[in-house]
């Protein structure tokens, strides 16, 4: 057996390309980043910094990996939203806001990442990013906006401006902890903050999108 495959197999390490990716989340959530550094993931998560280039090539590659494990979620949760026939346009809209505000709690990061990303990356790639998971939010959105418009329960809504309105109104919040620190004294996201931000989050947009 060569020593190429010696090395290989001695980096074998069951569930470290899942212990890896929810270290580096770990990392930028507390931190409130979207970078981090090799060395500490090594030291946080207790593998070894190779492995970063064994499952994903390079620290570019994990953040890659990241990135489409987070998006992914919220992806098909919308899509299963969209297939709920028995559910009103209404209920969906306040339950896909919801899923949203409790994704950027955990995952704050997250639109910072995209955005970086889809910046740093080459044509194919950001191409990928937008068609994997940009457009199908969209869609998503259109469908579900026309669906209450054709009910009479929605205002006509641009379906991309709602995806800016939605998403920056959860981003901006998550990801505001220096904001929070020295201007109201408080530096930790806690469940009680995020539970207020969802009802204030729903009260506002569902107020400018209902006909009523």
């Amino acid at each position: 057996m060569s020593a190429a495959m010696d090395k290989t197999e001695s980096l074998e390490t069951p569930g470290a390309r899942e212990l890896l990716l929810q270290t580096a989340s770990n990392i930028m959530r507390e931190g409130d980043v979207v970078d981090i550094s090799l060395s500490e993931l090594s030291l946080r998560s207790g593998l070894n910094s190779a492995l970063v280039k064994y499952y994903f090539g390079n620290k570019a590659g994990l953040l890659k990996a990241l990135l489409d494990r987070d998006m992914d979620t919220i992806v098909k949760s919308v899509d299963a939203l969209v297939a709920k026939d028995q559910m009103s346009p209404e209920a969906k809209l306040r339950k896909h806001i919801s899923k949203c505000i409790d994704t950027y709690y955990a995952y704050p990061y997250l639109n910072r990442l995209l955005m970086r990303l889809v910046r740093d990356s080459d044509e194919a790639e950001a191409k990928r990013i937008a068609d994997q998971y940009l457009l199908p939010l969209h869609r998503a959105y259109k469908h579900l906006i026309g669906e209450g418009v054709e009910a009479g329960v929605f205002r006509p809504i641009d379906p991309q401006l709602f995806y800016f309105t939605l998403t920056g109104a959860a981003d901006r919040f998550f990801s505001a902890r220096l904001v929070l620190r020295h201007c109201f004294d408080q530096d930790t996201l806690t469940e009680e903050l995020r539970d207020s931000y969802r009802e204030h989050t729903l009260d506002f947009v569902m107020a400018g999108i209902l006909a009523r």
